[in-house]
């Protein structure tokens, strides 16, 4: 069910991806803390593009970060209803990550098995 919600969030509305061409994120979770609140970090199969969900009992729920990856490098783009102190927290961190950095999340949960 996972797997497709993750689909399913990649192919909504976002303008992340009105132009770009779909992709599923369905490697992993692995588990992050950011902002003083859990994540479940996805990595996506275009090698680069990591997804960060609200664990499960989240003050920041319901609320996911995408790291696209593109020609410019990484863009980081959010949405959700989630508490807003607890997700500004959590982008704040999240948008000072560097490069490799970024790169560590996607490694990390493409680790995990599925």
């Amino acid at each position: 069910m996972r797997a497709t919600l993750l689909t399913l969030l990649l192919l909504s509305s976002s303008s992340v991806f009105a132009a770009g061409p779909s992709f599923n994120c369905n490697a992993g979770p692995a588990i992050k803390t950011f902002g003083g609140s859990s994540w479940l970090v996805y990595a996506c199969d275009d090698r680069h593009s990591v997804v960060v969900i609200t664990a499960p009992g989240s003050t920041a729920a319901p609320f996911y970060f995408i790291f696209a990856y593109g020609a410019d490098g990484y863009q980081l783009h959010g949405e959700g209803t989630g508490n807003k102190a607890a997700t500004d927290a959590a982008y704040k961190e999240l948008s000072q990550l560097k490069a490799s950095e970024i790169t560590n999340l996607f490694n990390d949960a493409a680790k995990v098995a599925k």
